[in-house]
């Protein structure tokens, strides 16, 4: 049966019209649009109990960017690969020397560089909040390394995540451990050069479950503030405590100028394995509400980076990561299908059935045909997952590689 998405696309054009949105604008956002995704993505990854194998996984930092080149080459939005450092370059800088022109021949770029501060055994109880000196230099030096890395490989983000905390009352004490992790993240900080940003990510409880050290979205700002303008906030969409409103967070971080970026994913309780939009897409659509309207009226909050932070276990690497940014582009769309004017007078009225609906009609437009014809005018197919599938690329490394033996968390 043949599509017809492209009749579809007239009359959701002329749907949108009445509603003061301009389909051309929407489209021209979709195609700037820049979704980053991450190395260990399409790796053997585990869970608590084991890691689960998959034929076709990528070991080399080679294999990782040439899986994320696939999804580059089918959604034509995913140019970029975060890397991580232990796991990609477990020589460190002489790793780095050739892979920013092997990423280049495959149309891609590297992006954010993640410091491993949570893999070793010396940081059982602490990385740059431990009380042994050594420990907390050793954190350090390794993120001065990974600054290095950045430098060598063109990349300006420094994604930092730290595992610190402790499990029972009495181990730690707050106030030291915090002044600990300041002066940790001034001396990185102070090291980067002018084009690099900072982003600190933040996680309320796991591996530690009595107190983590960088435990919600205000103690990473107050951390980012006291370092500097070029630190900023980075939203874990997983790490938070259910039923969280982390549009609101979205949303205040944007007006304080310290939202940094995104590691998109969905939880189900409180851990982020999960794909994007899988649990709850409509919290999703709201977090990119707030999004849109910062693009529509922006104030000197850094650009975001969007980056994905998922491990694929049960569904296919690639398969799961186009997904993925499908979910991203649909909820975009569907944020700027918002009847604007219709929303701002409903507001201003207290009309709340009124401001409610606005959300429900965007949230529940059928934003396909629009995402179709986008990808059609980008010279994409406009179905990148089934084009990929098709392609034959998964079913080739799958059996050229096999089942092999990995570096990451759980390989």
């Amino acid at each position: 049966m043949a599509d017809n998405y492209k009749a579809e696309y007239a009359l959701l054009a002329d749907k949108l019209a009445g509603r003061g949105v301009d389909v051309n604008k929407v489209k021209a956002r979709l195609k700037a649009q820049r979704i980053e995704t991450p190395s260990w993505g399409f790796a053997d990854s585990g869970t608590r109990f084991g890691p689960y194998k998959q034929p076709g996984s990528a070991v080399t930092i080679e294999e990782k960017i040439a899986d994320a080149a696939q999804v580059h080459k089918f959604t034509g939005v995913a140019p970029t690969v975060a890397v991580h450092v232990l796991w990609d370059f477990p020589n460190g800088l002489a790793d780095a020397d050739a892979l920013s022109d092997y990423a280049k021949s495959l149309g891609v770029a590297i992006g954010a560089i993640n410091p491993n501060v949570f893999q070793d055994r010396e940081y059982a109880f602490g990385s740059i909040t431990n009380e042994d000196p050594a420990v907390r230099k050793m954190a350090v030096d390794h993120m001065l390394d990974s600054i290095e890395i950045g430098k060598k490989l063109g990349s300006n983000v420094l994604s930092l995540w730290f595992a610190d905390g402790t499990d029972y009352p009495g181990q730690g004490d707050f106030r030291r451990r915090k002044a600990y992790a300041q002066e940790a993240l001034k001396t990185v900080y102070n090291a980067m050069p002018a084009d690099m940003r900072m982003l600190i990510e933040y996680k309320p409880f796991e591996p530690a479950f009595y107190h983590t050290d960088f435990a919600d979205w205000g103690m990473s700002y107050v951390f980012a503030r006291n370092c500097g303008p070029n630190a900023h906030v980075l939203v874990d969409l997983g790490h938070h405590f259910t039923g969280q409103n982390i549009e609101h967070i979205v949303s205040f971080l944007i007006d304080e100028e310290r939202l940094g970026g995104f590691h998109f994913n969905n939880h189900k309780y409180a851990d982020d394995d999960l794909t994007v939009g899988s649990i709850n897409p409509y919290e999703l659509f709201l977090i990119y509400n707030e999004l849109v309207k910062a693009e529509d009226a922006p104030n000197a909050n850094p650009p975001i980076a969007y980056m994905v932070d998922q491990a694929h276990v049960t569904k296919d690497k690639i398969d799961a990561m186009i997904q993925t940014i499908m979910h991203i582009q649909s909820a975009y769309a569907k944020a700027m299908c918002i009847d604007r004017k219709k929303l701002h007078d409903a507001q201003l009225a207290k009309d709340v059935v009124t401001a409610e609906t606005c959300m429900q009609e965007a949230f529940n437009t059928d934003v396909e045909p629009l995402l179709k014809v986008t990808r059609e005018e980008m010279g994409l197919d406009p179905d990148p997952l089934r084009a990929f599938r098709a392609s034959g690329y998964w079913k080739k490394v799958s059996e050229e590689r096999g089942f092999r033996a990995g570096a990451g968390l759980g390989a």
